[in-house]
């Protein structure tokens, strides 16, 4: 679960595909509590699952990254491509556009465009990869233009028409500006992120969605609660915005609430936030954010 991407499949919709079916297995290796074997039980017998557990953020105690002074400006850069390159990439192969948390980065879950041979379009650590089966191709992020053709597609502007807020595009031959290090500080902002939410999904909640990064918000999210009762909320995970320069989790309502209640704290939307400072500072920030998320679901249907 959450890394390595799990084999393409044909499900319908745009989302980033769930791992796959933990019934197909002998053995479910997951980072939640009572759904099969943990990663933090492997790695207490083999230091080398150890280490890829604690390196793809499967182990639950990997500390947040302090942020660096190139975040901001690599954060905007990166969702650029994120917007511009890689969810056409995927949707001009498969009709779906959702991205994932991978490894040291984002991108697309695996997809194919031709039988057996399973394809990846992704970061990692601010280059661009393309995998076709075993073999990668690897490039620097220059301008969205460059970054297009690696992947044989044409740059467009207008790529999706049914966007909500599309991302205003810097323009093809914008210089991108993307810092290796704080590319790996946001890559690790997702798999954050994407750990926690995973483990929210486990709550009891109606109709809780997967785990997608939004490319067009740049934000990991999973949505959940009942829509008829008023209950619905999106519960995601930002890097940043211009709004708010520091990355952030958040609960957002679908329908009016009662904004006199102090948990719903975020300026400029009604809502709630818990900021990247906050969670370094805490003794167990995975905690601290799962107990943030189920405070929004029990805020909203009691």
């Amino acid at each position: 679960m959450l890394e390595p991407s799990p084999p393409a499949n044909e499900d319908p919709g745009w989302f980033a595909d769930d791992p796959t079916d933990p019934s197909a297995a002998a053995v479910a290796v997951t980072p939640i509590p009572g759904e099969g074997a943990t990663w933090a039980q492997l790695a207490q017998a083999d230091d080398a699952v150890a280490a890829y557990a604690h390196d793809h953020w499967l182990d639950g105690v990997r500390p947040l990254d302090a942020l660096t002074a190139g975040f901001q400006a690599t954060r905007d850069s990166l969702h650029q491509v994120a917007f511009f390159v890689l969810a056409p990439a995927r949707y001009a192969a498969t009709g779906k556009l959702g991205l994932r948390y991978t490894h040291r980065g984002f991108g697309t879950p695996f997809y194919r465009r031709e039988p057996g041979q399973d394809e990846q379009v992704r970061v990692e650590g601010g280059l661009l990869v393309h995998q076709v089966g075993e073999t990668a191709r690897v490039t620097d992020l220059t301008t969205l233009s460059a970054a297009a053709s690696f992947l044989d597609l044409e740059y467009q502007e207008e790529w999706f028409d049914s966007f909500h807020d599309p991302l205003d595009p810097i323009g093809p031959t914008a210089p991108l500006e993307v810092d290796p290090a704080a590319a790996e500080v946001l890559g690790g902002w997702f798999g954050f992120a994407t750990h926690v939410l995973e483990r929210v999904r486990r709550a009891e909640a109606e109709d809780i969605s997967r785990v997608q990064l939004w490319p067009e918000h740049f934000d990991a999210a999973i949505e959940a609660g009942s829509s008829q009762a008023g209950q619905r909320a999106s519960y995601g995970a930002s890097p940043g915005d211009a709004s708010h320069p520091e990355p952030y989790l958040f609960v957002t309502p679908w329908d009016t609430v009662d904004e006199s209640d102090p948990f719903w704290n975020a300026p400029g939307f009604v809502g709630a936030i818990l900021g990247h400072a906050e969670l370094v500072e805490a003794n167990d920030p995975y905690s601290t954010a799962i107990d943030f998320y189920l405070t929004g679901l029990n805020v909203l249907t009691r």
